[in-house]
């Protein structure tokens, strides 16, 4: 079976209910420290403590009136060591998060010492999909990937659900070149939380078995299409709760965050997306996305990247050098 065949199979399957996404791709929209015209360099966390109040209701993903999930075995192509989503239910109802926002506990935000010494820097991009075939959120930036393979750069791309069903074919190439990995960016694009949180103004999971849906909905999908369960794990905006992030690493993947914010969502000028990558370091990780062509992107990379390459950094995969 092809994989564009698994995709349309799987298209049904994996169509997740719950909070709908509407925006295309708004993950790392400009903060304090990612405005336009600012250094663009790093985002700081919004750890605030959340108020108090009684644990959101656990809801199946479908919405009011689904019937509640029982226990069940892992689905096809997903890793059997996963547990089921009822376990997950079960093992986080009614405990209250504390922290939300874009560095939680947990969140694996750099590659290390070994990168530090290593001069390594990971690129990542994020394919955040829409909400139709043709939003725009289900583009391809062809120059920037095209620049990456010019210059052998490796990197990890982000895929979310909706745009590799869009894009089959694009997938497939994706999956077939060597420099280039593929990372779990959720079902719905969702913002992780077990209590309802946003992330910018996308509606966030709201409990458990939404956050369950919204990582194992995609980790089946790319499961079949890659030959693998995905790794790494970015959420829809890249905002989690702590224990969003566990129950993650329940599941068998490691949530991935970024020490440099390369385009903010792709909202910078090429100017300011030369700025920002070319602050980044050994070690750093740098998010940017690759769904947007009419952004400036792909123009800011072209500066940047000759740059990055000639300080001596190496581009490489978060596999290359993170354990998970």
């Amino acid at each position: 079976m092809t994989r564009r065949h698994t995709l349309s199979l799987l298209a049904a399957a994996i169509a997740v209910g719950g909070a709908g996404v509407t925006s295309a791709c708004s993950a790392t929209a400009p903060s304090s420290a990612g405005t336009p015209g600012g250094s663009a360099t790093s985002l700081k966390p919004s750890t605030a403590p959340l108020t108090t109040g009684p644990p959101a209701s656990i809801t199946p993903a479908g919405g009011p009136g689904t019937a509640p999930a029982t226990s069940r075995a892992p689905a096809p192509g997903v890793p059997r060591s996963a547990p089921a989503r009822a376990d997950i239910v079960a093992r986080y109802a009614g405990l209250a998060p504390r922290e939300w926002g874009l560095e939680p506990t947990g969140i694996v935000q750099a590659l290390g010492t070994t990168g530090v010494r290593d001069k390594a820097v990971a690129l990542t991009f994020d394919l955040c999909g829409g909400p139709t075939p043709t939003s725009g959120g289900n583009g391809y930036d062809a120059d920037l990937v095209e620049l990456l393979r010019r210059h052998d750069a490796r990197a990890t791309f982000f895929v979310n659900a909706r745009w590799a069903r869009a894009n089959p074919r694009l997938m497939d190439q994706l999956i077939a070149d060597p420099r280039f990995e593929i990372g779990n960016h959720g079902t719905q694009h969702l913002p992780l939380s077990v209590s309802g949180r946003k992330g910018y103004t996308e509606q966030g999971t709201h409990n458990p078995g939404e956050v369950y849906d919204e990582v194992m909905g995609n980790t089946e999908l790319l499961t079949q299409l890659t030959g693998h369960a995905p790794r790494w794990f970015r959420s829809g905006t890249a905002h989690y709760d702590e224990i969003a992030v566990k129950i993650v690493g329940d599941l068998g993947q490691r949530c991935i965050g970024f020490t440099v914010n390369g385009d903010a969502g792709t909202t910078f000028t090429a100017p300011q997306v030369v700025s920002a990558v070319r602050t980044a370091k050994a070690g750093d990780i740098v998010i940017s996305h690759a769904n947007r062509p009419p952004a400036q992107t792909a123009e800011g990379y072209a500066v940047a990247l000759p740059a990055l390459l000639a300080r001596g950094l190496r581009c490489v995969t978060l596999s290359d050098y993170l354990t998970g």
